[in-house]
């Protein structure tokens, strides 16, 4: 078995889809797809977008669901929600209440695109805590402990002071996956099949 570390894994962060502070959000959506475009040749896909300061330091990122979040743009209705939770509704109903809010709410036109394609990535990007940062010597063991204990799909990769790269969650799951399917002698790197399974069983 392999002793992976977080270096063996992480992905370099000249790599990685950035934007400075000031961005507007079409712009690193613009951003986005040309880190997409290099894809089909290195096979590796973006799914968030790191935010640099004006020093060049990494003071956030914007995952695809922090997108959506600033489309859906609900933030009017939060406040009326938490006076619910006041009363101590379940869940269930102030759940059923927001969906209802929501139906009568439509995201996908003209002008609320504009509003929110306008916005700067500052307004909306996941600043970062200091749960989200791993060294690149630390063994893949500290990474998936962050991982899971954060819930977070990546983490910082640091060297010193200094931020090199990206682990994500899809490669530490892979390197495991791989790991865990070797054990079984005669399928290295394959999953296992389950009891009494025959590839000549599929149809």
């Amino acid at each position: 078995m392999k002793n992976y570390l977080v270096k063996d894994l992480m992905v370099p962060i000249s790599e990685y889809a950035t934007v400075p502070v000031g961005t507007s959000l079409v712009e690193a959506i613009l951003v986005l797809e040309r880190a997409q475009e290099v894809y089909a040749v290195n096979k590796f896909q973006h799914r968030v977008i790191l935010v640099f300061d004006l020093d060049g330091h990494v003071v956030g990122k914007i995952s695809q669901l922090r997108v959506l979040k600033a489309l859906e743009n609900v933030r009017e209705f939060d406040n009326e929600i938490e006076d619910i939770r006041k009363f101590k509704f379940s869940e269930a109903f102030i759940s059923h209440i927001r969906d209802q809010f929501s139906t009568k709410k439509k995201i996908i036109k003209e002008d609320v695109l504009r509003e929110v394609a306008a916005k700067k990535v500052e307004e909306f990007m996941q600043t970062l805590t200091p749960g989200e940062y791993v060294s690149e010597d630390s063994p893949i063991d500290a990474a998936i402990n962050k991982l899971v204990a954060g819930a977070h799909t990546s983490l910082l990769v640091t060297r010193n002071t200094e931020i090199v790269g990206i682990i994500r969650i899809t490669d530490v799951f892979a390197a495991l996956f791989h790991e865990i399917s070797s054990l079984e002698e005669g399928h290295p790197g394959y999953p296992l099949s389950p009891p009494g399974f025959k590839v000549s069983d599929m149809p």
